[in-house]
């Protein structure tokens, strides 16, 4: 993953072999504990959702994101390597739960470049993230998957992963028209720009 100052950027990965990462509530909270820890600090969360077997981030890289570790004989960024420590600390964490070897994530996380001043295909990405409960079948409505930023945005909960003021500016989010807007049917030309 290489990531530009300014940009934005759809990060995914899914459970290797499509397998479940999320077994219980709890471990959707553990994952999100290891994001506030190590993937907040190096980067601007615009949104986020986590499935069974896979995850979303919308996220805004800035300087800190951009910045090389020293002393690593590849050049690492500060956000990729905090996405390494995220997936292998809940990895470690899940294979003592589930009494499991090996890699849980594919291995290569992906990230897609959705927004920069040439093309910007983010607020697609956004609606898609918040969309993907339903489309998979595991909600009704977007309100009722609980781990997503849908919420947050909706004014439901009161979320602290993203800087919501940072995604309306950036995205030109309407928070009055939000919820209507959110539902709107994403076409599959706009679907492969943002993987």
């Amino acid at each position: 993953m290489r990531f530009d100052t300014g940009g934005i950027y759809h990060i995914y990965n899914r459970g290797n072999n499509k397998q479940t990462i999320f077994f219980t509530d709890k471990n959707y909270l553990f994952f999100l504990e290891k994001v506030k820890k190590f993937i907040l600090p190096n980067c601007d969360m615009l949104a986020w959702c986590l499935m069974p077997n896979h995850f979303h981030f919308l996220i805004r890289a800035n300087e800190i994101s951009c910045q090389l570790i020293p002393g690593r004989p590849v050049d690492t960024s500060r956000l990729v390597e905090s996405v390494r420590l995220t997936l292998s600390g809940y990895t470690k964490a899940i294979n003592i739960q589930e009494k499991l070897i090996g890699n849980l994530f594919q291995q290569k996380t992906k990230s897609k470049l959705v927004g920069d001043s040439e093309n910007n295909y983010s607020l697609t990405a956004f609606h898609y993230i918040h969309q993907n409960p339903v489309k998979a079948g595991l909600a009704d409505r977007l309100e009722d998957w609980q781990y997503s930023s849908y919420s947050d945005y909706a004014g439901l909960r009161d979320g602290k992963l993203c800087d919501k003021d940072l995604a309306v500016d950036l995205l030109q989010l309407n928070l009055s028209t939000f919820s209507s807007d959110s539902y709107a049917v994403l076409s599959d030309e706009m679907l492969d720009k943002i993987f």
